[in-house]
């Protein structure tokens, strides 16, 4: 029941990863099948783009349509006005010169968060984690892959970061040597360069290399058209018929990671590289939970983090037995995962331990603080196959409500709002991420429906954001998957508060890590009421307005089932974990307190619900795991869409009705 007491859940998310100054160990560049989500024409530039490919393909002798797949998989077809990768890869071609990037942008990882991500207080804290910096003088050859092209091309290193057109001709002219150097003649069939393709990856495993090559083929089969980030159209007409010549596969030439054990989905790279579970000695240990999933309890959620910190520095951490352990880690530069736990074993990821006990953690190598930095279209088509894979395996729902981002989950108990993670973050691009699931963002009712779903144009939606290289400092203008909210339908108005974030007096702001006001990409909200290009949603216990016009949306109409105060209730309780009642407990587990967070549901509004649970606890806190215990609960909860993160209400509290508000028309 609603209290005040000390919460038992005492710690916050995962200490943020500790940056690398220097870049990884040997990438490759890896993507999954799958429909990509081609944006809508918009008004195309002139074509110098799409020209830039045909005269590099006639210049290097390499077919255009596998420049144009190539591309695609690493960028698809974007500049990114000139900024690096995650992992030092610039443009188009995504050419890689990780030196200059990490001497232009040394001051990354600088987080969301500052803690451990089990979520009570059943361990010690953790202090401060190191990794050793990989050293820079002795990079791979995947990493300065813009050196080789200078040399070929004889064009400058800064032309081929900075310029599009110039990018496009370094790529042909890696293609064409890579070719040359496999005994490959120059052919003008597409077929013959699939072992190429697989190489031009920088893979150091066969199995990444071939992932790539398969998703470049696939890209060459179904075609493709977008409008880049710098409004320029470009199109890849479509081979239905198209398949690597024979002896294609063979010639890559590369081993096999160690994928003994792992649990991924065919026709990815997937090593096992396992996070220990060791008593640490003082009656702690790490840096996961043993448990028996799915046959002990239920996974009903995966929830998508980013690293904060290089490939290399968060596979240190995570063999750290002092410090934390997740699930899997997909790397930026070419979408190869890494296993670390059995999925049947709980991870201290999340800053949550309800979540996390009902949760699968997937780490994304990346930096939600630095927009200029940009994830693969190799590690977006990869972490959505792992994930699609992982959601049919648990009956896992593909939306929002079940696909969190760490920003999406909610605090334990009040005292941790503060200190909760908010990666991804606003530049992790959930319209196309769910589409590559298979859940496409999409109208689902009129306005009668009574719910909108967000979900803006990433690229043309670029609200301000501050504070990502120091407070107060802008950020670079940049794509983002979030609209802001008002308190009023204008953007004069203030912004909506968020009383557990920020107290009873503070405001919202425009701050990168601020989640106070702010509703992402396949969020949905229940309408509270509609003004012009305004809409207004249930939101924190209030209104909040958004922009929304109809000749640009940054929401589509949805319907479904959402929650009410019942009949005679002024407001009901809100609550960060769905825990049992108090006599579920047996003797020998400590009753775990049902705490009411800041927020309050007052009677008229309404919120959408995105599942039904019983109150659940998984009771484990020693090595020892003979005393682990689940306890279940006769406590109905309602998982709701409340703010940026979800929280829970009692069955008890509300009633539960579709959202339609009339009849169709």
């Amino acid at each position: 029941m609603p209290g005040s007491a000390p919460p038992s859940d005492r710690r916050r998310g995962r200490r943020a990863l500790r940056m690398a100054t220097a870049a990884v160990a040997a990438t490759a560049l890896l993507p999954v099948f799958g429909v990509a989500h081609a944006a809508e024409p918009g008004p195309a530039a002139a074509g110098s783009l799409q020209r830039a490919f045909a005269d590099a393909a006639r210049t290097y002798h390499v077919p255009q349509s596998v420049l144009l797949g190539v591309s695609y998989l690493e960028s698809r077809w974007d500049g990114h006005q000139g900024m690096p990768s995650v992992t030092g890869g610039y443009g188009p071609m995504h050419l890689t010169d990780t030196r200059t990037a990490l001497a232009d942008f040394p001051q990354r990882g600088t987080g969301d968060g500052a803690d451990d991500g089990r979520g009570d207080d059943s361990r010690p804290m953790i202090s401060s984690a190191t990794a050793q910096a990989p050293d820079i003088a002795a990079l791979p050859a995947s990493y300065t892959t813009l050196d080789r092209a200078a040399t070929l091309t004889g064009l400058a290193a800064d032309a081929l970061r900075e310029d599009a057109a110039t990018n496009v001709a370094g790529g042909a002219a890696l293609l064409a040597d890579t070719q040359k150097s496999l005994g490959e003649p120059l052919s003008s069939d597409p077929a013959d360069w699939y072992a190429a393709v697989a190489r031009y990856s920088g893979a150091d495993d066969a199995a990444t290399a071939a992932s790539f090559a398969d998703d470049v083929f696939d890209v060459l089969k179904q075609g493709q058209a977008r409008t880049t980030d710098a409004g320029e159209h470009v199109t890849l007409a479509a081979a239905p018929g198209l398949e690597p010549a024979a002896g294609q596969t063979a010639r890559i030439g590369l081993g096999q990671p160690n994928a003994a054990g792992t649990e991924c989905p065919r026709g990815v790279g997937c090593e096992w590289i396992p996070a220990p579970y060791a008593d640490i000695g003082g009656g702690d240990y790490g840096n996961y939970d043993k448990a028996d999933r799915p046959e002990s309890q239920t996974i009903d959620t995966i929830v998508i983090h980013d690293t904060e910190g290089y490939w290399d520095t968060a596979l240190q951490l995570v063999q750290d037995p002092t410090y934390l352990a997740w699930h899997y880690t997909v790397r930026s530069s070419d979408g190869h995962i890494a296993q670390h736990l059995r999925t049947k074993d709980v991870g201290w990821h999340a800053g949550n331990w309800y979540t996390n006990a009902k949760s699968i953690g997937v780490e994304h190598e990346g930096f939600l603080t630095d927009p200029g930095t940009w994830y693969t279209e190799a590690m977006y088509r990869t972490s959505a196959r792992l994930v699609k894979y992982l959601a049919a395996k648990y009956h896992i729902p593909l939306n929002r409500q079940h696909i969190l981002g760490h920003d999406n989950v909610p605090g334990p108990t009040a005292s941790y709002i503060t200190g909760m993670h908010t990666d991804p973050g606003p530049y992790w691009d959930w319209g196309h991420y769910m589409a590559l699931l298979g859940a496409p963002v999409h109208a689902t009712a009129g306005p009668w429906g009574g719910e909108v779903t967000i979900a803006p144009d990433y690229d043309t939606n670029q609200p301000l954001y501050t504070g990502c290289t120091s407070a107060g400092a802008v950020c670079p203008a940049h794509g983002s998957d979030a609209v802001r909210l008002y308190t009023a339908p204008s953007q004069d108005a203030p912004l909506v508060k968020d009383i557990g974030l920020h107290g009873a007096t503070g405001a919202s702001t425009t701050d990168v890590n601020d989640v106070g006001a702010r509703a992402s990409t396949g969020q949905q909200y229940a309408v509270a009421d509609r003004q012009g290009d305004w809409t207004a949603i249930w939101y924190l216990g209030q209104k909040a307005w958004f922009l929304n016009p109809r000749s640009a949306p940054t929401a589509v109409n949805a319907t479904g089932l959402v929650i009410t105060p019942k009949k005679g209730l002024a407001s009901v309780p809100v609550y960060g974990r769905a825990y049992p009642e108090a006599t579920a407990y047996p003797a020998d587990v400590p009753v775990q307190g049902i705490y009411a967070m800041p927020y309050t549901i007052l009677a008229g509004q309404r919120y959408v619900v995105g599942g039904a649970v019983h109150g659940e606890y998984f009771y484990s806190v020693s090595f020892d795991t003979s005393g682990q215990k689940v306890v279940r609960g006769k406590q109905l909860y309602y998982e709701i869409q409340l703010g940026h993160r979800v929280e829970y209400v009692l069955a008890s509290d509300v009633t539960l009705l579709p959202s339609v508000l009339g009849a169709p028309r």
